[in-house]
């Protein structure tokens, strides 16, 4: 398959995997917020019964955890389509070897 198809291919499959991680980072930090807070659901920016530092830090803890899980899906999403193509599946450039150890 050539790279141009692998990139073609590929798009739809990052899209459907881009909606599911950050569906499963939403899950995750529910879950996170839970336990820190002590089963209070997070705050809303604007919710006036929350102060400044619990809506900042729910909101930072949120970016946090989204970007760490659509990296991660994203990093071996594209690492499984090299392996089973041979080509990267972005423009970015190609890794030296196909074979990335996770």
């Amino acid at each position: 398959m050539s790279g141009a198809a692998v990139r073609l291919a590929y798009k739809p499959v990052g899209l459907v995997l881009g909606v599911a991680a950050s569906a499963a980072s939403g899950v995750i930090f529910r879950q996170i917020w839970k336990r820190i807070s002590g089963g209070d659901s997070a705050p809303e920016a604007h919710d006036p019964t929350r102060d400044w530092a619990e809506v900042l830090l729910a909101a930072a803890l949120q970016g946090a955890i989204y970007a760490f899980v659509r990296a991660a899906v994203d990093r071996a999403a594209a690492v499984g389509v090299a392996r089973a193509t041979g080509d990267w599946p972005t423009r970015d450039r190609k890794p030296t070897r196909v074979k990335v150890p996770i």
